[in-house]
C-alpha cells in the first residue's frame, strides 16, 4: 500500500483501539468509498492516536476501510494531548469542523468537469454519480446584482444589457 502522508510509525491494525467515546458512526457505503479511495490514492491521512490514552482520536473510518482492504498495518500519527478534555474535544471537532464548510458549487462543477474525461472514476471525489449529474445539470442561481427585463438582464450600476 502506498503511503503519501507524514506519519510516526506503521502499526498493526489489530493493535489499534477505537475511542470508546467516539460519537461518529460510519455506514458501509462510506467505508466502501473510503476503501476505494485509499486503494486508488494510497494513504493521504494517517490515523491519529493519542499518546495520553492510546485510543484513536481521528481516523476510525480509515481503520475500518483498511480492515475492509485486508491491510495488516496502517500509518499512524501519535499526538500528545494535555488532558482528557483536549483529547475528547479533538475527537468531536475532527468531523464537526469539516461539516461547517460550504462548497462553491460553481468551482466544484468546474473541477468535476475537468475530471470528467472518461478515464477517471468520478466517485473517487467522494460524490456519487447521481450527485455529480445533479451538480452538472443544475442551473446557476441568478446574480442578485442583475435585473431581469424580459429575457435580458440589465446591470443596475452600468446599464449593460446581457441578452
Amino acid at each position: 500500500m502506498k503511503i503519501n502522508c507524514a506519519y510516526n510509525e506503521l502499526r498493526d491494525t489489530i493493535n489499534l483501539t477505537p475511542h470508546p467515546k467516539n460519537p461518529n458512526t460510519h455506514n458501509s457505503k462510506q467505508i466502501e468509498l473510503l476503501a476505494k479511495i485509499i486503494d486508488y490514492q494510497g494513504w493521504r491521512n494517517p490515523i491519529v492516536v493519542s499518546t495520553l490514552s492510546g485510543f484513536i482520536v481521528s481516523g476510525h473510518g480509515r481503520l475500518m476501510a483498511a480492515e475492509m482492504l485486508g491491510l495488516d498495518q496502517v500509518p499512524i500519527d501519535l499526538q500528545e494531548f494535555q488532558n482528557e478534555a483536549d483529547e475528547l474535544a479533538h475527537l468531536v471537532a475532527d468531523n464537526k469542523v469539516a461539516e461547517l464548510s460550504q462548497i462553491d458549487r460553481s468551482s466544484l462543477a468546474d473541477i468535476i468537469g475537468e475530471l470528467d474525461t472518461g478515464d477517471f472514476e468520478l466517485d473517487l471525489t467522494g460524490f456519487s454519480l447521481p450527485d455529480v449529474e445533479e451538480l452538472m445539470t443544475a442551473t446557476v442561481p441568478e446574480d442578485p446584482e442583475l435585473e431581469t427585463t424580459s429575457r435580458s438582464k440589465c446591470c443596475p450600476k452600468c446599464g449593460y444589457v446581457l441578452e
